[in-house]
């Protein structure tokens, strides 16, 4: 007997449709998942590779170590060249005052004491002393050298240079004193760089002829103007240019010797930051007007100045090269870890994954990698250069050598000074080279197509 199915029974079977199907149970995410996307959960896993996958482990080390050591070595570099531009800035400052003014005048400069009283009131100024610069020739019995001779206050050269500390035999203050020769004569004081002594063949308390040669027009024509000095100091600046062509005389002594009256050349300032230079030196240039000129240490070594921040700027880029070199290994490690995880990238692409997702996961892998190495390489950099001078003591004593030979380089020690802007630059630079590297092979991933991977699982 068949069964008769009504008429309302068989429109309500016919509306309804198939039966839905059953929801599925909610999976709920552990709380690692719930606090990060998990993006950056596969991408660390994928870290961890497995044992038949060492190879990749073993290029993934090769990575950190490769930016570690690109990072470190920019860090040490760039430490070693600021040192050595600031050992280079102070020896400079030492023997050098931070501004000087001069006149237009070719006769020199007249109401100094006025105009130094002016400067003192400009702000960022210390102190300020008057000068008298010119070339002359130092003769002995057997040597000549041609110097700059500079007349000086000898109780205010200190307050604006470094001559004072850099004394090495006797004081500039005997340039005051005046002793008596065998003829009754008196002879004036003077003190010379320690390498022009060596030149000339002197030492303290030996006679010194200084020879201008502008000297007196007579009827047998111009006769050179020569004036015996005793050496009272020996300086040691630390620059051969200093040590060799500088020699210092008390200022009368000058005016009286370059017959220049109560002439100055010009005025010595002495300012509480050398960085302020350029400000100062237009502060006085519009307080003094027209008719003198004011140069700033800046302007006076340009050239030196500029080939030391080029050379800087160049090293920075060839050790960058480093770090670049490394960044490939990150994009080979991340083009074989696509190929080992191909059926991996398959599936999360079938289970609803998007191509911006896939692409993040390996993007974590590379920067994870970038990060550690960079973040070791400032570790190890700072570590070294913050303790390289006892480093380089040490490697001396062991290996018995000298690293840095003071008599050929002028310096005892390599220099070393970290710049915080030096160190956020090259972790700046070595993270963006890392997170390009990265680009490409997270890219190939994302377009990978499901099919294709599993076709022959």
């Amino acid at each position: 007997m068949t069964d008769v199915i009504s008429p309302e029974n068989r429109m309500r079977s016919q509306t309804a449709g198939p039966a839905a199907a059953p929801a599925l149970p909610e999976i709920k995410r552990p709380g690692f998942l719930r606090s990060f996307s998990y993006e950056l959960f596969i991408g660390l896993r994928y870290l961890k590779s497995k044992r038949k996958s060492a190879f990749i482990s073993l290029i993934t080390v090769i990575s950190i170590v490769g930016i570690t050591v690109g990072v470190m070595a920019l860090i040490i570099v760039l430490a070693v060249m600021s040192g050595f531009e600031e050992d280079l800035k102070s020896k400079i400052l030492g023997t050098n005052s931070h501004v000087v003014v001069v006149t237009l005048d070719k006769q020199g400069m007249v109401n100094y004491p006025q105009i130094v009283r002016q400067i003192q009131e400009e702000e960022y100024v210390v102190a300020a002393t008057p000068f008298i610069l010119s070339q002359v020739m130092l003769t002995t019995r057997d040597n000549v050298a041609g110097v700059v001779l500079r007349g000086v206050l000898p109780t205010e050269e200190g307050n604006v240079t470094d001559i004072t500390k850099n004394m090495v035999e006797g004081n500039i203050l005997d340039l005051e004193t005046r002793a008596t020769g065998p003829d009754g004569s008196e002879t004036r004081g003077i003190v010379i760089g320690r390498e022009l002594a060596g030149m000339l063949g002197v030492f303290l308390n030996d006679p010194v002829n200084v020879v201008s040669p502008l000297g007196r027009i007579t009827p047998l024509g111009m006769v050179p103007k020569m004036t015996q000095f005793r050496v009272v100091g020996i300086f040691d600046a630390g620059l051969y240019e200093y040590d060799t062509g500088l020699a210092y005389i008390s200022l009368q002594e000058a005016q009286r010797f370059f017959d220049m009256g109560d002439r100055v050349t010009g005025i010595e300032v002495k300012l509480d930051d050398i960085y302020a230079a350029n400000r100062a030196r237009q502060g006085i240039q519009e307080r003094l007007g027209h008719g003198y000129w004011a140069k700033d240490w800046m302007q006076m070594n340009r050239n030196l100045l500029s080939a030391l921040k080029l050379e800087k700027i160049v090293m920075f880029i060839i050790l960058s090269l480093i770090i670049l070199v490394a960044a490939l290994n990150i994009i080979s490690t991340l083009t074989m870890v696509v190929m080992e995880k191909g059926k991996e990238i398959a599936i999360l692409k079938s289970m609803g994954a998007r191509r911006q997702s896939i692409m993040r996961i390996f993007m974590v892998e590379g920067m994870v990698i970038g990060l550690v190495g960079t973040l070791l390489g400032c570790a190890l950099g700072l570590l070294v250069a913050l303790n390289l001078e006892t480093i380089v003591a040490f490697l001396e004593n062991l290996f018995h050598f000298k690293v840095i030979d003071s008599s050929v380089y002028y310096i005892d020690k390599l220099p070393s000074r970290v710049e915080p802007l030096d160190v956020i630059l090259v972790t700046a630079i070595s993270c963006l080279i890392s997170l390009l590297s990265t680009l490409y092979p997270s890219y190939k991933a994302s377009k990978l197509a499901p099919v294709e991977a599993l076709r022959y699982e």
